[in-house]
């Protein structure tokens, strides 16, 4: 009785941990499609980039490609983390950290986009970007850890 309740267990177990790993895959593979698209619209068009995400200040086509350069190095960071899972809890983390900076910095400026409206409403989808962010870096680490408590007592 006692065995047969344990091995349901370790099944539901096993269920979650498979759950939680297609989640985390998906968000990432999300996440690098989203960070290399913006990363391309911003080098392939500053201007539609410039008047349709960041209204801020002077436009400068320069500096618009130039921070297409870290939406690319994370995308790729993140891409080859769909491969090689030990990435994914390092490049969730740059991520993360990458977008509160991102959206406190819109907080700082909230009011000068043009229209106003666009601060607001950027300041606030990467705010809850970045929330979503962390529950996925959340998830990794729950994962990371489950399987690395698994090598340890010989389970694969």
């Amino acid at each position: 009785m006692a065995v047969a309740r344990e091995h349901r267990q370790a099944g539901r177990a096993r269920e979650r941990a498979e759950l939680r790993a297609d989640a985390v895959t998906a968000g990432i593979a999300l996440l690098a499609l989203y960070s290399l698209g913006l990363a391309l619209v911003m080098v392939a068009a500053p201007h539609a980039f410039f008047t349709g995400v960041g209204p801020f200040g002077l436009r400068n086509d320069h500096y618009i490609r130039d921070n297409a350069t870290f939406s690319a190095a994370i995308g790729v960071g993140l891409a080859i983390s769909l491969r090689h899972h030990s990435w994914r809890v390092p490049m969730l983390a740059i991520t993360t950290v990458q977008f509160a900076l991102h959206s406190i910095n819109h907080l700082v400026d909230i009011d000068t986009a043009h229209p106003v409206w666009k601060g607001y409403f950027d300041f606030f989808s990467l705010a809850a970007s970045t929330f979503l962010i962390a529950g996925l870096l959340w998830l990794a680490l729950a994962g990371a850890t489950t399987r690395a408590s698994g090598r340890k007592g010989g389970l694969r």
